[in-house]
């Protein structure tokens, strides 16, 4: 592993260049990044009292399918938003199935859970009640506007452009809050290095409206090469996504026609995506799924949170839940921060490190319950040191290293 910033010190400011000193707008804090992470870090510095401009690129497809345990109910209720923000529009998940270690489906239903069921996100809708939310807190909102790499002035803090839809303008900060998932494209750009566990991906195609009775659970499937997830999503449609490792020969190119053919190859997968008809021309999307964090996850004059932080393996379930927290608690050091708490980007940097040890833990142990297969790559490489996984270096190639990058 690599050897980790000591928290008794203040990681070296990252060498930048210096921007213009007349920007239009300051503020504390730039938060790059409108989805959970950035929302709820937006919304902890406004109700601190911070002046904080909140960006959101809105680029891309909107993520679909996505699962948010039963707890952060409870996180998002001592907010203040839990109505607002899981009101009408999600469907509860009532159970989780698993075909895992086994031919056999099991399942885990929520009457076992302390905090009551969880939910499938329409995630477009989550994400822009958040926005609304850190809004409605007091952050500037700036909509459909990506952050260029950011510049240091002389006299202190950043210059930051934003390109949106009224063209392009500057803005000067104090600090940045990356929340740009897993790219961490201004942690990067800042000097910080992104180890990457994995080679994970996903392939992801949405199914048609299916009937009107929707199940409520998700259901997880392993095969030889990885492993399906599939669930409904509040249109009455349904999301099946596979995944595997982007360099084993199983990786499904984008063809919906080898990808269903794979599918109708389950047991289980197969019987809830049936009903749901495939839409003629619809090609799957394939998007990242590895497990990552970065070397050190705050700097001179920025911090990172959410995906940009530490992203997990979706199998955890946890991703959504880990960014809303690690935004909440990036807020809440950076305002300690600036009222003088000198260690308080430190302490949230360990308690970063000791989420992602803790799931490294956790994840090999729920792989190793899968036997059926294990001399398999995908299945090999999950059991074993997983230092020792392959990796993709700078150029993309894959190779093994001592070390996680």
């Amino acid at each position: 592993m690599p050897v980790p910033t000591p928290d008794s010190a203040e990681p070296p400011a990252p060498t930048c260049t210096a921007g213009p000193s007349e920007p239009a707008a300051r503020y504390e804090v730039l938060v790059a990044g409108g989805g959970p992470a950035g929302c709820a870090a937006a919304l902890t510095l406004a109700r601190a009292g911070r002046s904080v401009l909140l960006a959101d690129a809105g680029s891309g497809p909107a993520k679909a399918g996505e699962s948010l345990a039963a707890v952060a109910a409870v996180l998002l209720d001592d907010l203040g938003i839990g109505p607002q923000v899981l009101g009408s529009g999600h469907l509860p998940c009532y159970r989780r199935l698993s075909a895992w270690g086994s031919s056999e489906l099991r399942s885990v239903h929520s009457i076992r859970d302390p905090y009551g069921h969880g939910r499938l996100l329409d995630r477009a809708l989550f994400d822009r009640r958040l926005r609304a939310a850190a809004r409605t807190a007091g952050a500037d909102l700036a909509e459909r506007s990506t952050v260029r790499p950011p510049l240091r002035i002389p006299e202190g803090g950043w210059s930051v452009e934003l390109h949106g839809p009224a063209g392009r303008r500057s803005v000067r900060c104090d600090w940045l809050v990356d929340a740009t998932g897993r790219a961490a494209a201004l942690a990067i750009r800042c000097g910080a290095r992104r180890r990457t566990l994995d080679r994970l991906t996903a392939t992801h195609l949405t199914l048609g409206p299916g009937p009107e009775v929707v199940d409520g659970c998700s259901l997880v499937e392993s095969d030889p090469d990885g492993w399906w997830y599939t669930a409904p999503l509040p249109s009455r449609r349904r999301l099946v996504t596979w995944f595997t490792d982007a360099d084993l020969p199983a990786a499904t190119p984008p063809d919906a026609g080898r990808f269903l053919r794979r599918m109708l190859r389950t047991r289980h997968i197969r019987t809830r995506a049936e009903p749901h008809p495939a839409d003629p021309g619809l090609v799957p999307r394939r998007a990242p799924a590895h497990s990552a964090h970065l070397d050190r996850p705050w700097g001179d004059g920025w911090i990172a949170a959410g995906d940009a932080a530490v992203a997990f393996d979706p199998l955890s379930a946890q991703g959504v839940l880990t960014a809303l927290v690690t935004g909440l608690n990036a807020g809440e050091a950076l305002d300690a921060r600036l009222r003088g708490h000198r260690s308080a980007l430190a302490e949230y940097g360990h308690g970063v490190r000791a989420v992602y040890a803790g799931y490294l833990r956790e994840h090999r142990s729920v792989h190793r319950l899968e036997g059926r297969w294990a001399g398999h790559p995908f299945w090999a490489r999950r059991t074993q040191d997983p230092h020792q996984w392959p990796v993709a270096d700078a150029r993309g190639s894959t190779g093994f290293s001592g070390t996680a990058r």
